[in-house]
């Protein structure tokens, strides 16, 4: 999943694609790098980030959706607006990526209303703008699975098939550094009730930690570390920045598996 952030604030790329022109050549170029799905979002959700107001939020992402739709590969949107959700379904995008994880009033019933879209729903402690301020406690594994879960049968309960539902821990959103390395190590956990997972490292503050690389732009070696660490651990989606280096790196990991099998077939 490439990352197109249609924002003048995005804490990774400093509003690089902020106008629609920019955009839409993004979109061209992550498609032509090997992304499998675009995830358009035009509202920021950096730790401390305002709200953006209904009418600019349209107006940053419809026209770039207008357009990403006809590259033929699946759209997804990232908002939490049903106001928003609505409108770009209507323009023929394909899912919708909520870090509200459709608690916001009118969420859950615009994409239970859509007969097909793929859904997204993310766990995120508090709200943006107070998520990093006061994270969350304890073992956080537990209870972002029982979160989600939750979130998964609240659609179900409107008739929505379980085949178009996937979730996503939300690294970053309200928890620790040690915390979101758990939720990487024991990212298993989170599979043991069959809803296929997605997962979003890239560039994150963590990583920063890590490594010690303070700009978010110079993280792209651990982002694509994180995403295979990912995979390995059994996630189906990567959202990403770097679509060409996560790419090569997952062909890599994948020759290596096909060889692991051959062994094991010859044994």
């Amino acid at each position: 999943m490439g990352i197109v952030n249609v924002t003048p604030d995005s804490f990774s790329d400093g509003g690089a694609h902020a106008s629609t022109e920019a955009a839409v050549a993004h979109c061209v170029r992550l498609v032509e790098e090997g992304a499998d799905i675009l995830d358009i979002g035009g509202e920021s959700t950096r730790p401390g980030s305002p709200a953006v107001p209904l009418d600019a939020e349209l107006a940053r992402v419809l026209p770039v959706v207008r357009e990403a739709v006809a590259l033929r590969v699946p759209v997804s949107v990232d908002t939490y607006k049903p106001e928003v959700m609505r409108a770009v379904l209507a323009l023929g995008a394909d899912i919708v990526n909520d870090v509200w994880a459709l608690r916001q009033p009118g969420a859950l019933q615009a994409v239970a209303a859509h007969p097909a879209c793929g859904i997204c729903l993310m766990h995120m402690h508090r709200d943006p703008q107070t998520m990093q301020a006061a994270p969350m406690e304890g073992d956080v594994v537990p209870v972002v699975r029982a979160f989600l879960e939750q979130r998964a049968e609240a659609l179900l309960a409107l008739k929505v098939d379980a085949s178009r539902i996937v979730l996503d821990p939300g690294i970053g959103f309200g928890k620790t550094v040690e915390q979101n390395f758990a939720l990487l190590e024991r990212q298993r956990e989170l599979l043991v009730a069959g809803w296929p997972l997605l997962a979003g490292w890239s560039r994150k503050s963590s990583l920063g930690t890590a490594t010690g690389i303070a700009s978010a732009g110079e993280r792209m070696v651990p982002s694509v570390v994180a995403a295979v660490m990912a995979v390995e651990r059994g996630a189906a989606i990567v959202r990403v920045h770097d679509v060409r280096e996560t790419v090569s790196a997952l062909a890599v990991w994948r020759a290596m598996k096909q060889q692991q099998r051959k062994e094991d077939r010859e044994q």
